[in-house]
């Protein structure tokens, strides 16, 4: 589990995608184009990666950014 603070940061950062997938903070990008795989800065040090089916973002994961 994501430390709170992390946490806190992660459900910022969902109302930004809920509004915007462009948004500047959100940095979402293309992941992994075979498995239609997103990702999202949640802060410096976290992501999250998700799918987009329809109107609906499904998360997958929230990990530590690999440096």
């Amino acid at each position: 589990m994501a430390p709170a603070g992390v946490r806190k940061a992660f459900f910022k950062q969902v109302k930004f995608l809920e509004r915007d997938l462009h948004h500047p903070s959100l940095h979402a990008k293309k992941y992994d184009e075979a498995r239609d795989l997103w990702q999202a800065r949640v802060n410096r040090d976290w992501r999250f990666y998700f799918h987009i089916i329809g109107d609906t973002y499904l998360i997958r994961d929230i990990i530590p950014h690999p440096k």
